[in-house]
């Protein structure tokens, strides 16, 4: 609403001698007061007024001064109401006139923003948890390029680590026992699973575990090494074909394993900024001193075998990334089960005097459950959901829709994975970001209600009406548009008027 919300400011600005860079305009709560708000407060309290009486007076005194505006005073509020026929030629014109690029704006131009997002494990499919993290990521990805950011997604697959080491042995005592050679990635995750048990039951399985992982961190060239390379290959495999099916793509992709040669840098910038401590024969930096509910929960770098952890890659990753995108922002799109570690993160960074902490942020979300807040098990594992396995219900239940309302339709299989996958993604981001969603097919396929189905019929009507005005002969197509004639489609064109502010927020 910038094209109407200028003048207004200006006005506001005149009348109460208050730069209008200091002013506000906000949505009413009740749409039938009017477009925009000012609240009073702030001007009352410098003139030592009731806002109501400030309201009245400010109404009163911008009367007539605003063409095609109205301002009423309600309360403590002085509300605005857009004459229709201004509302629709104004803003219909400039979404003729911009077409898809209508709503961006160049406050970004300039600047970069790293988004973190998907991120997943090899030796493992993608599943039922990696999809909101990936929706939430790609919908940032394209609001920050909206905004004129340079974008930078990078998916930081998790190739390392001490349970690789399990894996290893895993594949030295039971290969034999799976299917690597149809389903490699699913044979993977069986033995994967086995290993976490073994290492919590055997310890001899234990100590050649470590011994392995140990052995991948020295760098030497070896049956570990090929193996891991052998591992990572295949699970990329499944992860693009996954990626393929969801539209989405990254700029980067860049395991831990990237930054490995960075691990022993970033110690030893640690070290010398003097904020390490030896604790029970592990390499630890405390933070209690900066936040006393992390008093018992010291940001652990290295353990005692020598090894690295998380953290430490988390933190060479950072400073990479820092080094070599010097971003305005820095998003971590990752489940809120990990707000203990970006807060370890982020207190490493301040304790170390690192100005650009603030810059790095963390995006949580809740998780996606079943009806009744239940965890979503696999129809055809009975285990936790692999994300194609969820795509293949959502798509299956979307075929089953078309064939009952329109059977004959062309290319329904193809209709169908786009509606499916089009109710999945609206289904998330319809939704507060920080709260748990709600997964129910028969609710999320619907073609009625706020659903992605619906929309995207909607669309579809819209579409239809535009080709059939294209194909029409008819001479008033052409001429000036009647805009009283949209009186009753004043919501529709209050919130298109509000993308570009709904975006930018």
């Amino acid at each position: 609403m910038q094209i109407f919300s200028e003048p207004i400011l200006a006005a506001l600005a005149g009348a109460t001698g208050v730069p209008a860079s200091a002013l506000k305009l906000e949505r009413p709560r009740d749409p039938k007061l009017g477009d925009l708000a000012f609240p009073c407060f702030l001007v009352a309290k410098e003139r030592k007024a009731a806002p109501p009486a400030v309201a009245a007076e400010l109404a009163s005194a911008l009367s007539g001064k605003l063409p095609g505006i109205t301002a009423t005073a309600a309360g403590p509020y002085v509300n605005f109401r857009i004459e229709r026929a201004l509302l629709a030629r104004e803003i219909c014109g400039l979404v003729e006139r911009d077409g898809a690029a209508y709503g961006s704006s160049n406050e970004g131009a300039g600047k970069t923003v790293v988004i973190d997002f998907s991120s997943p494990n090899i030796a493992k499919p993608m599943h039922i948890g990696h999809i909101r993290s990936t929706i939430l990521g790609a919908a940032l990805v394209r609001l920050c390029r909206k905004l004129g950011y340079k974008v930078v997604g990078i998916n930081h697959i998790g190739d390392w680590g001490a349970q690789f080491g399990g894996l290893v042995v895993a594949l030295r005592r039971w290969k034999g026992e799976v299917d690597l050679e149809r389903d490699p990635v699913m044979g993977l995750l069986d033995l994967y699973q086995r290993s976490k048990a073994a290492l919590k039951d055997d310890e001899a399985f234990r100590a050649e575990a470590v011994a392995a992982y140990q052995e991948l961190e020295s760098g030497r060239e070896g049956e570990v090494r090929e193996l891991w390379r052998w591992v990572t290959e295949v699970s990329m495999r499944g992860f693009n074909a996954t990626y393929a099916r969801l539209s989405i793509s990254h700029e980067l992709v860049r395991g831990e394993s990237w930054y490995e040669p960075l691990l022993a840098p970033t110690l030893e910038r640690v070290k010398a900024a003097g904020i390490t401590e030896i604790s029970q024969g592990a390499l630890v930096v405390t933070l209690g001193e900066l936040d006393k509910s992390l008093k018992e929960t010291p940001c652990l770098l290295q353990q005692t075998n020598g090894t690295t952890l998380y953290a430490t890659r988390d933190l060479a990753a950072l400073f990479s990334r820092w080094e070599e995108f010097g971003f305005e922002r820095c998003l971590y799109v990752v489940g809120g089960e990990q707000k203990l570690h970006f807060r370890q993160l982020k207190g490493v960074l301040k304790r170390m005097g690192c100005d650009w902490e603030a810059r790095v942020e963390h995006i949580d979300f809740g998780l996606l459950l079943g009806p009744g807040k239940k965890k979503i098990a696999s129809r055809k594992r009975g285990e936790v959901l692999v994300l194609d396995d969820l795509l293949d219900e959502v798509s299956e239940a979307a075929l089953a829709v078309i064939d009952a309302k329109n059977p004959e339709l062309a290319n329904k299989r193809k209709v169908a994975d786009e509606v499916g996958l089009g109710a999945l993604v609206f289904n998330d981001l319809k939704r507060e970001r920080v709260k748990d969603v709600i997964f129910d097919t028969a609710e999320i396929l619907s073609f009625e209600g706020d659903t992605g189905p619906y929309l995207q019929y909607t669309h579809a009507r819209l579409a239809s009406i535009l080709r059939k005005a294209a194909a029409t002969n008819d001479a008033a197509l052409g001429a000036q548009p009647d805009w009283s004639v949209l009186e009753t489609a004043g919501e529709i064109l209050v919130a298109l008027g509000r993308y570009g502010d709904v975006v930018r927020s």
